[in-house]
This record gives C-alpha cells, sequence and structure tokens, in this order.
C-alpha cells in the first residue's frame, strides 16, 4: 500500500471512531438531556401516543384520552365538567403545554415515571399498549360543585379544608376556563386559546392559590389569636379599652367603624367581633405591636413562600416595617397585609382544630394502570399556631359571630359554625368595590368537619352593608352543608 493511500485509511479509521465515541457518548450520556429537553417535540408526540392516565375525584375520573389517530397524536386530552375542575387539575394540551397538576404529576400521567418502570417492562413483554397512572385527588365532588355553583358568574375563590388532616376538599376560582376547547392542535384549539389568555377577568388566573387580597376583617382573628396568645386578655367576655374616637398612632387619621360607634367603645373582644369593630382590633394591633403581629401570621401560614398542594400557592404577606400607623391598619387586614383564599381556609382550619395547622394538600394517592398504590400522602402538622386554650376562644368568638353578628347567612341548623365576615378596601384611595370575604368552619354531629374561605371581587356596590355576610357567606354555607350534610 502506497504512502498517500495508508494516511487516508488512518485518517477514515480515526473519523470512524470519533463517530463511535460521539455515538455513545450522545446514547450513553446525553440521552436522558435530550431526552427530556423542553424543545424535543417527541416528547410531545410520545404523550399522547397513548392513553393518559386520568385525575380521580371521588372514586370517578374527571378527565379522558380520547382516541383521535391522527398524523402526529392518536390521543386527545378532554375533561368532564371541565370548567369546574379547570383550577384543580390544569390544562394538558398537544400545542401549550401542561399546568398544574397535569403538570408536575405528568410522569405518572404520561406513565414515564421511574416508579412505573416494573408495570412498563411487564407491559413490554407481553405487547400491552402502555398506559399512565391516576392521580387520585382530595377533592370532594359535592363541595366543589357547591362552590363552583356558588360563586356562579362572580369574580372570586373558595378554598375547602379537612381540619384535622389538611386535605383539601373543595378548589374553585371563577372565571374559569374549558381546557378542552385548547388541548389539541387545530385552528380551532389555537382561536381558544388565544381568546382565554386574551380575556380580561384572566380565567387561567387560579385566585385560589396564586392571587392575593387584602383580607379585611377577617385578619381580626389573627389579631385577637395574637392578643390572647400575648396575655393581653384572657376571655371573650374581656372588655376593650376603646375610645369612641380612634386616631390611627401619630395620626389625626380617625379609623372609623362600620357599624355605629357607640357599640364598639368599651366593647367585650366578643362584641367587637360580632360587629366587627375597627376601633376594637386596630387598637389592639397597635398596642401588641407589629412584631408580635407578624409572628402570630407566620404561624398561621403567612409570609412562606412554599406553601405546595403540590401547586405552589403565592406567599401571603404580614409586613415586618410597617409605621405605627400601618400596623393599626394592618390588624384589620388593611394596607400591607394581603392574603390568598388558601391561607385565610388554613387560619379557620387551625382554629377549628385546636390550635394546630395541617400541611394542606391536594393528592391522595398515586396509581399504576393497574390501581396499585405508587405513593400515598401522608398527613403532616404544619405548624402549632395557637394554643388549643386559646383556639376555643378564638372558636367562641367566631360562633358568636354567625349567631348573633354578622354571619348570621351562615347558620345550619344542627350543626356548630363559626364564621368571620371582612369587607376589604382596595384601590386608590379606597375607590375600588369591597372584596367580600367570608372565614368558616362547621363541624357535623357524626364528626365531620370543614374549613372554608370564600372571597368575591367587587362584591357589593351598597358600602353600607358588610357585603362579606350578605355576599359570601352563603356561598361557604352551601359548602359547608355539602360536607358535614351531604347535601
Amino acid at each position: 500500500m502506497n504512502k498517500p493511500i495508508r494516511r487516508v485509511s488512518v485518517f477514515c479509521l480515526i473519523l470512524v471512531l470519533a463517530l463511535m465515541v460521539r455515538t455513545n457518548w450522545v446514547q450513553g450520556v446525553q440521552a436522558h438531556a435530550w431526552a427530556t429537553n423542553k424543545n424535543n417535540d417527541r416528547n410531545k408526540y410520545d404523550r399522547y401516543a397513548y392513553p393518559r392516565g386520568n385525575i380521580i375525584v371521588g372514586g370517578q375520573p374527571v378527565t379522558n384520552s380520547d382516541f383521535v389517530n391522527g398524523l402526529r397524536y392518536k390521543y386527545k386530552r378532554s375533561w368532564i365538567d371541565g370548567p369546574m375542575y379547570a383550577q384543580v387539575t390544569g390544562y394538558s394540551s398537544q400545542s401549550y403545554g401542561t399546568s398544574q397538576l397535569e403538570s408536575l404529576e405528568d410522569g405518572i400521567l404520561a406513565g414515564t415515571d421511574s416508579r412505573l418502570f416494573f408495570r412498563n417492562t411487564l407491559d413490554m413483554l407481553t405487547g400491552d399498549d402502555k398506559k399512565g397512572g391516576d392521580v387520585v385527588t382530595t377533592i370532594d365532588a359535592k363541595a366543589q360543585k357547591a362552590a363552583f355553583e356558588g360563586l356562579g358568574n362572580k369574580k372570586g375563590a373558595a378554598v375547602a379544608l379537612d381540619p384535622r388532616t389538611g386535605a383539601i376538599l373543595a378548589l374553585v376560582s371563577t372565571p374559569s376556563y374549558d381546557p378542552s376547547k385548547f388541548s389539541g392542535s387545530s385552528k380551532a384549539d389555537q382561536d381558544a386559546w388565544t381568546a382565554v389568555n386574551a380575556d380580561p377577568n384572566k380565567p387561567l388566573l387560579n385566585r385560589a392559590l396564586r392571587e392575593t387580597y387584602p383580607p379585611g376583617s377577617t385578619f381580626k382573628l389573627v389579631t385577637a389569636a395574637a392578643a390572647f396568645e400575648d396575655g393581653k386578655f384572657q376571655n371573650p367576655s374581656d372588655k376593650t379599652d376603646t375610645p369612641e374616637q380612634f386616631f390611627l398612632p401619630g395620626t389625626k387619621t380617625e379609623l372609623k367603624n362600620a357599624s355605629k360607634t357607640e357599640p364598639c367603645t368599651n366593647a367585650t373582644l366578643q362584641d367587637a367581633m360580632d360587629l366587627s369593630c375597627n376601633t376594637v382590633f386596630g387598637k389592639i394591633g397597635s398596642e401588641v405591636g407589629g412584631q408580635k403581629l407578624r409572628a402570630q401570621a407566620e404561624k398561621f401560614g403567612f409570609n412562606n413562600a412554599k406553601v405546595d398542594v403540590p401547586i405552589r400557592a403565592s406567599a401571603s404577606v404580614f409586613p415586618s416595617n410597617s409605621s405605627p400607623d400601618g400596623t393599626a391598619m394592618d390588624a384589620i387586614g388593611q394596607h400591607d397585609t394581603r392574603a390568598t383564599p388558601l391561607q385565610m381556609a388554613m387560619v379557620a382550619s387551625a382554629i377549628a382544630n385546636n390550635g394546630t395547622l395541617m400541611e394542606p394538600y391536594l393528592v391522595d394517592q398515586e396509581r399504576s394502570s393497574t390501581l396499585a398504590v405508587v405513593s400515598k400522602h401522608s398527613e403532616k402538622v404544619m405548624s402549632q399556631a395557637v394554643s388549643a386554650t386559646t383556639a376555643q376562644k378564638l372558636q367562641q368568638l367566631m360562633e358568636s359571630v354567625v349567631q348573633n353578628g354578622t354571619g348570621t347567612k351562615a347558620k345550619i341548623d344542627g350543626v356548630t359554625v363559626g364564621g368571620k365576615t371582612g369587607t376589604a378596601q382596595h384601590g386608590q384611595d379606597n375607590s375600588g368595590l369591597p372584596f367580600a370575604w367570608f372565614m368558616s368552619y362547621a363541624k357535623g354531629a357524626d364528626g365531620k368537619q370543614v374549613a372554608v374561605a370564600v372571597v368575591v371581587e367587587d362584591g357589593d356596590s351598597d358600602r353600607n352593608e358588610i357585603s362579606g355576610g350578605s355576599i359570601a357567606a352563603p356561598i361557604a354555607k352551601s359548602i359547608m352543608q355539602a360536607v358535614v350534610q351531604g347535601k
């Protein structure tokens, strides 16, 4: 062999060896990175190449995988009562990806989770088609329906929890959307996606978990909790040293009451909660101080940026650097205090559960396609928000609000109900229509319990009306009835 041919042969051998090294590097080292790359369209096609697992509510699927046998996709996701469950499930779209449980539980639903390896291997050996697993939620179908129908065409949200476990029994945000309308890849799906994103009412926003509002007078329970824990008061019947006119500390700005001023003057804690006296709780907040109020709020879950259910909730906020006058306003749920509906349901839940706040959760089980349990949730204590003694005093206050105060529209015959109304001002110089709040709990004779928070945006055009009691309380009542009475 002459010298030029030998050189060419050696060069070609080097190229072959380089190609072999590169091929093995890609297949052996970079395979996972390429397979999971967000720009790898094969992942999208594979996700819909076989039936996707279902999301389960009350033993029944609220999702389907419809056979379409398209060029690229064989299956398409669809929903049963899509708008009712959209904020629980999220969407799964051939064109626009996934969200919420459809995203967080994609490995189980798509059948790609490593815990399903044995099942997938067995299916491959037997020639069975690959199938995704199921995600079993904690949602109570009746409570979810009551919340969705109660909110109706209003803009708002509702959350219901089991105080003893933290299980989320209802999770609704309105206006909602139908994920089925853009689950495919057609022109109609594209138009539906464009429309839902352009809607000024933001139907894709999960207001129950991702929107924070001034909690208004519902926060007065946190302020009362701080006062009891600090030893400022011993009993709900204790009188407060509240003047007829209370001026925000360091200012000449008078804090007004929604009710007549006279009943709030030197009122007992119970009467002040029944009437929702701003002067009483503004003054208590300023005396307890911002640091202790903040510490108490944080025991209920405020300022926690890692509340995952597993969908991550926005952090509810109690400020750390308010001026004395700001602290008085923070104490009545205004100024810089903000909360998600989930957060206020957590406050009601901890009070109902004798001070113990359970970690909220939405997924009870993950299952394989053969219904074998892959994982099951373990209940966890999130914090001891208040002592059992303080919790029982707060229960007295809440139950009095429903029996004698602003929350009478939440009464349920034969059921112990505690609640607190709230009408939160917002906008420049409080120019916006108020947010209507109601947070509550119910305990049935058979041991069933539920804690609820409802918020309705722009809930009342009549500023003289306690809109939380008139608009939000009936919605909360229907949710509580669904859980404790099965209605």
